[in-house]
This record gives C-alpha cells, sequence and structure tokens, in this order.
C-alpha cells in the first residue's frame, strides 16, 4: 500500500508547530476567550500529532467542504479540530459528533463553542444516561444542520465510520451521510487519514498513541447535484470517498458485499 509523504512542505511544515507558534499564531475569527480555549486544545493536541500533510487543502479560503476522516480514538474529536481551526486562524468547521461525548465534563461546553452538530443516534453507556438524550436532540436532525452549513458556505467534518474503531488495519464500512451530502450539494469532500507511526504490529490503537493527519487532495462529486441523490450513486461515492481514507490512514476497506469486512470496532 503506498504511504502519503509527510516530509511535503505544508503551512506549518510536516511537523506540528511549536508551543511558541501556538501561543503567537493570529486567531482574527474567535475572540478572545475562544482564542484562548483554543490554543490551550492546541498545545495538548501537539503532545501526540507529531507531523502534519496536506494543510492547504483546508484552508479557510476553500471552504465549504466536507472533512471526512477514520476515527481511531475519543480524543480525535477534540485534538484533530484544535490543530485544523488553529491553521485556519479561528475559522470553524462544523465536526459532527455522538452526544454521548457531551456528557463528559467540559466537552460539552468545548463542543458548544465548537458549534459542533450533535448526533444522538447512539444509546449512551451507561444506559440510564439516556434520560438525558432529549436535552441534546435539536429541532433539525443533524444531517440537515450539516447541508445548512454546506449551502452557507461553511465546512464541516464527518467520521464515516460512525463509531471509534481501534483497529490498526481496517476501516469500519461505514456511514454514506458525507457522500450524500456531498452529492445533493455539490460540495467536495476532502479526505483525510490518521495513522499511528509508533503503533507495535497487531496491537489495538490507544487513546495516548502518537498521531499523524494526511489530509488528500478535494475529491469533486462525479455528477451534478440530484436531491434525493439515487441510492446507488450515493454507495458507489460512498465507496471511493473510504477507499481514499484507507490509503490516507495506511488501512484497508471493503466494500459491502464484495468480502467479509475484517474490521473489528
Amino acid at each position: 500500500m503506498r504511504a502519503p509523504d509527510l516530509a511535503q512542505t505544508t503551512a506549518f511544515g510536516p511537523r506540528f508547530p511549536a508551543a511558541g507558534d501556538v501561543l503567537g499564531h493570529p486567531l482574527p475569527h474567535l475572540n478572545l476567550g475562544d482564542r484562548l480555549l483554543l490554543r490551550g486544545l492546541a498545545l495538548i493536541a501537539r503532545r501526540q500529532i507529531v507531523a502534519v500533510q496536506g494543510l492547504q487543502h483546508v484552508r479557510a479560503a476553500a471552504d465549504p467542504f466536507i472533512l471526512a476522516a477514520n476515527h481511531n480514538t475519543c480524543c480525535e474529536s477534540l485534538l484533530v479540530p484544535a490543530a485544523l481551526f488553529l491553521h485556519r486562524g479561528g475559522r470553524l468547521m462544523h465536526f459532527l459528533a455522538d452526544w454521548n461525548f457531551r456528557l463528559i465534563p467540559g466537552v460539552g461546553y468545548i463542543y458548544s463553542r465548537a458549534q459542533v452538530v450533535t448526533v444522538t443516534r447512539k444509546p449512551a453507556k451507561p444506559r440510564f444516561l439516556n434520560v438525558l438524550k432529549p436535552l441534546y436532540r435539536g429541532p433539525v436532525p443533524p444531517l440537515e444542520r450539516a447541508r445548512r452549513h454546506l449551502t452557507a458556505g461553511r465546512s464541516i467534518g464527518i467520521f464515516p465510520e460512525g463509531q471509534v474503531n481501534r483497529d490498526p488495519d481496517y476501516l469500519l464500512r461505514g456511514r454514506r451521510g458525507a457522500a450524500r451530502l456531498s452529492l445533493e450539494t455539490g460540495v467536495p469532500i476532502v479526505p483525510m487519514g490518521i495513522r499511528f507511526p509508533g503503533l507495535e504490529p497487531g496491537h489495538r490503537i490507544r487513546d495516548s498513541a502518537a498521531m499523524e493527519l494526511c489530509i488528500g487532495a478535494p475529491l469533486v462529486p462525479p455528477a451534478p447535484m440530484q436531491e434525493p441523490a439515487p441510492l446507488e450513486m450515493v454507495t458507489q461515492w460512498h465507496a471511493a470517498i473510504m477507499r481514499e481514507i484507507a490509503w490516507l490512514s495506511g488501512k484497508q476497506w471493503t466494500a459491502p458485499g464484495k468480502e467479509a469486512n475484517h474490521a473489528r470496532s
């Protein structure tokens, strides 16, 4: 499997910026409180995100786009957006994230400031916390909220696997929401692979593992906008997206119905 070249030059260089650069990087799109919050998260992120490639594909001038990435750890939903927002001068991308994370002390506040689109599909763990789910369920469905961001010119972020997948070798089959939104709005997909260079063979991915972010070139939808997009077209576009994420992440992806899915959730 071909591996992305992390030695390429990017806005920050292949390495995550030093602490001094994080503290001094201009953030014109945020108020003082949110600048402090983002810098704090970025300082934490730089301890795990050891290299970044392809930041030019997620610059604010490229909005709107749909960032689609593999999902390996719980902390990615905080650290990866912080790294990207820093590069974008504080310009937000509206990530879709599971409501369970909002139950973690402090995370709910961060998600509110980042204007995360909350998804309430899954049950809580432990289940008695499901009594709180209505508090996080908005009047507009998550995909419709994401669509509105895109049509207003704002970018979004999606983990198409739909859940944390600690398997070091295989992606989950994934959900087709990113593909459908792309086809129905005409917005390109920016694929991103999250890699773990220090992972020992056969070991599952831990939350503390060092990461590399490999951001690929935009994938332009293959056909003019159609709403609703035909299911067959959505399925084919989803497969193209997942194959690109697989290459960028160093994992493998198997299309449903082709072979047994080897991914372990």
